[in-house]
């Protein structure tokens, strides 16, 4: 199915360090790199960047 190979789920992880992921989906016509989000880390406390992992 297109839809699958078009929209891949995606696993953010938080760049301090703590090991927090998120798990999402992504548009690969609109963002072909790396994929990277600021969002809360609730381990840190704060709001970091979270970048995609493959």
């Amino acid at each position: 199915m297109a839809g699958n190979q078009l929209r891949p789920v995606v696993t953010l992880k938080s760049t301090a360090g703590t090991g927090f992921t998120y798990v999402t989906r992504k548009n690969r016509r609109n963002d072909a790199d790396r994929l990277v989000l600021r969002k809360y880390d609730p381990v840190a406390g704060a709001h970091v960047a979270f970048r995609e992992e493959r």
